[in-house]
């Protein structure tokens, strides 16, 4: 798709148009609590705003890439999930206070944003020159299946990365937390507070997670416009999603099976319609509304599945606890 420089301009200014509200929202009086009907209404408002842009790639480009760009935005979104847990780790090691946690995640992630945009130009560039990067891709995804299966019932922990070991060991910073700023004077000397450090624990983590989910979209169109805006509304409606699902995602115990199962499709997908092109022609091209399919229905089955999983345990545990045992006097 041939997007004029106009475009991009206008995407990337509407983005930060609405990410600059949301954080002066956030701003605005005494530091509270991100509360439930906040988080969904915030999470309404961004997938609305993807249904939207949507529907309004399928007017002006046509029906192929507002497909691509659906598949791609549920996809990402769905790989999304898997980080929340990741940043509940995170917060809980760095004892963030909940009034604060939405404007972590809100920076953290917009830092994160801004990164994959340099990820995913190099990624297009890279692919468009050489062709045999999509055998790579494609095997990368199944690998990485394979690995979200065998570490199913594995406890989520979180490794610190390069960049946040030299924040920490680098940035002078205050021990405790003060109030919501990220940087303040003490002694005549500037030093950063743990909330900046949290920040970048979420963005540069973030980053590491897009190693499988941007081989992923790529799976699904190689348009970077596309890849860029899918990446950019399932991450602006991450956030809100990590406070209203809650303790809903200790409850999706088979997510990774689901999350699997995608990544080893687009993984196979890739590898085929790379075959495909190189003329081998039992190789066939996998169209976007199978893609698409294939990802909404992963996604409802692992959920139906995990919540009955559940369900029947909590029912078994329930059978199984004995009631005290009254003496008789």
């Amino acid at each position: 798709m041939n997007v004029p420089v106009w475009a991009w301009f206008a995407v990337i200014g509407g983005l930060l148009v609405v990410l600059a509200f949301d954080l002066w929202i956030v701003d605005r009086g005494e530091p509270r609590e991100f509360s439930l009907k906040q988080a969904g209404f915030w999470v309404g408002f961004y997938v609305t705003l993807a249904v939207l842009f949507g529907i309004g790639l399928w007017v002006f480009a046509g029906p192929t890439p507002a497909g691509q760009f659906i598949a791609g935005y549920l996809t990402e979104y769905s790989l999304s999930i898997d980080n929340l847990f990741v940043f509940y780790i995170i917060m809980t090691r760095f004892a963030v206070p909940k009034m604060y946690q939405h404007k972590v995640l809100l920076i953290g992630i917009l830092m994160a944003l801004v990164m994959r945009g340099i990820f995913i130009a190099i990624g297009a560039a890279a692919l468009s020159n050489f062709g045999w990067l999509f055998y790579v891709f494609g095997l990368f995804l199944i690998y990485t299946a394979v690995q979200l299966v065998r570490q199913f019932g594995q406890e989520e922990h979180l490794e610190e990365n390069a960049v946040l070991r030299w924040a920490r060991r680098v940035l002078p910073h205050t021990d405790d937390y003060v109030g919501s700023k990220i940087m303040v004077k003490v002694d005549g000397r500037r030093l950063v507070t743990p909330l900046l450090i949290v920040m970048i624990a979420i963005g540069t983590t973030d980053l590491l997670f897009a190693l499988d989910s941007i081989p992923a979209i790529f799976g699904l169109t190689t348009d970077a416009f596309i890849v860029f805006t899918a990446n950019a509304f399932a991450l602006m409606g991450l956030r809100q999603l990590y406070f209203l699902l809650g303790g809903l995602l200790q409850k999706l115990v088979y997510l990774s099976f689901g999350l699997a199962f995608i990544l080893g499709f687009i993984g196979v997908k890739l590898i085929l319609e790379a075959l495909h092109s190189s003329g081998v022609s039992w190789a066939p091209a996998v169209p976007i509304w199978l893609s698409l399919s294939v990802i909404v229905v992963t996604m409802i089955v692992t959920t139906v599945v995990s919540l009955i999983k559940v369900r029947r345990d909590n029912r078994a545990g329930k059978e199984n606890t004995t009631p005290a045992s009254v003496e008789q006097g």
